[in-house]
């Protein structure tokens, strides 16, 4: 899974600043999911131009973003504004539009790292599964899903999407093509690079599109990609499905958790 060229994901979707006091970014094709960009991608270029925003480069502890709208492959164009709490803490707003249309607004929290007198803890340890270099690769469909290509995806433990199974669990090691650097932005697109988790109960593809994504970081990555992501379904019904993602580095350290709530259009 070792790929030799690294770039960032500012330079993969040309990141820039505008003369109007924004950020715009292009979303090619490829990296289309079911239905238009990827929805792991419109959260990680929300993230960069937080970053960018941001007085200060603090780390990112949280993301919550809500879709507006329904993207299309292009120029999508961005503003953040940004707001201090306290001495430790910057929320930044912003928002993604596309030919003057809101696409998707998103709540980005950045925190000074501090030490206090509370014992730490580093949540819940990853799973026993086989080293990726063991795990025989799994590719999401192309004509289907494009975005699929940008992904190395080694199942590691539980069943497979569309496979008529019991269990509504996917959990596999997953690192980006090209390779970038793993940060915030980056488990922001791993956290929703797996189907919807009800998907090894199907036998057929079904659009359960994403409505929201919360993104809580644990720990700042301090290892390369490729990291550890399980998603479990915590709910589905009337039309609505919510799944739970828990990202892992090789060290089995807990780095992100996330919450989706998805619409069943199927």
């Amino acid at each position: 899974m070792k790929q030799l060229t690294t770039r960032t994901l500012a330079e993969e979707f040309a990141l820039s600043g505008t003369a109007a006091d924004g950020w715009q970014a292009r979303v090619g094709r490829s990296w289309r999911g079911w239905t238009g960009p990827h929805g792991g991608v419109i959260a990680a270029l929300l993230i960069e131009v937080a970053r960018a925003a941001a007085a200060e480069p603090l780390p990112v502890r949280a993301l919550d973003l809500r879709f507006l709208g329904r993207p299309t492959e292009g120029v999508l164009a961005f503003r953040a504004t940004e707001h201090a709490v306290g001495r430790s803490t910057v929320a930044l707003e912003v928002r993604a539009e596309q030919d003057g249309t809101p696409i998707a607004a998103a709540a980005i929290t950045l925190g000074r790292t501090v030490e206090t007198g509370i014992e730490g803890y580093t949540g819940t340890p990853a799973p026993a599964v086989p080293d990726p270099e063991s795990c025989a690769p799994f590719a999401l469909p192309p004509e289907i899903v494009p975005v699929g290509a940008h992904f190395d995806i080694r199942p590691a433990a539980g069943p497979l999407p569309l496979s008529d199974a019991d269990e509504r669990m996917m959990c596999a090691w997953i690192a980006l093509v090209p390779n970038v650097p793993a940060d915030a932005a980056a488990l922001a697109i791993l956290a929703d690079a797996l189907p919807p988790a009800v998907f090894p109960t199907l036998r057929a593809p079904v659009a359960i599109p994403t409505v929201t994504l919360s993104m809580h970081l644990h720990a700042e990555p301090t290892g390369s990609l490729p990291v550890l992501v399980r998603t479990v379904n915590a709910s589905t019904g009337g039309g609505w499905s919510v799944d739970d993602t828990s990202i892992w580095d090789r060290g089995g350290v807990l780095l992100a958790s996330a919450r989706q709530t998805r619409r069943v259009l199927g």
